[in-house]
C-alpha cells in the first residue's frame, strides 16, 4: 500500500527514490508506470478503432464529433507513447549503471554524502561503500 506522501509522485528523481524507498523500488516503479502508459497508449488505439468502425454509419454533424474523438484519441496515444518511451529508456540507462565497480553487487546501493551535481546521482554500494555516479 502506498502512503500518502509516496503515492502523491510515483515518477520521483532517482535521488528521491534512492533516499526513500530504495533503489530497486525506485526502479520496479519506474517501469510500472511506464508500463501503464503503455495500457494507456492501447485504450487510445481500441477508441481510435471504434470510433473509425462506426463513422460509416453516422451523420455528417456525428462524424464530425467523432473526428474530435479520433483526434484526441490519437493525441492521447501518442502522448503516452512517448512517456512509455522515456520512462523505460530511462530506467534501463540508469539500471545499467547500479553495479557496482568494485564488488559487482547490483541494486544495492544508497545515496552518499556530500554535495550532488544536476543529472549525476552520488550513490555508495551498501556491501564494499564504494562511491561512483550515476548519471540520469
Amino acid at each position: 500500500m502506498l502512503s500518502a506522501q509516496e503515492g502523491m509522485h510515483l515518477n520521483k528523481g532517482l535521488a528521491a527514490g534512492i533516499r526513500t524507498i530504495g533503489f530497486r523500488r525506485w526502479y520496479q516503479r519506474e517501469l510500472l508506470s511506464g508500463h501503464a502508459h503503455l495500457v494507456l497508449l492501447l485504450l487510445a488505439v481500441v477508441g481510435v478503432m471504434g470510433c473509425l468502425e462506426v463513422m460509416p454509419t453516422l451523420t455528417a454533424a456525428e462524424r464530425l464529433l467523432y473526428g474530435c474523438y479520433v483526434l484526441a484519441c490519437a493525441a492521447i496515444g501518442v502522448w503516452a507513447l512517448r512517456r512509455y518511451l522515456y520512462l523505460l529508456m530511462r530506467a534501463e540507462a540508469i539500471a545499467n549503471q547500479a553495479n557496482c565497480p568494485r564488488c559487482g553487487a547490483y541494486g544495492r546501493l544508497r545515496l552518499a554524502q556530500g554535495p550532488h551535481r544536476s543529472g549525476v546521482t552520488r550513490v555508495q554500494c551498501r556491501g564494499c561503500a564504494h562511491e561512483w555516479d550515476i548519471e540520469e
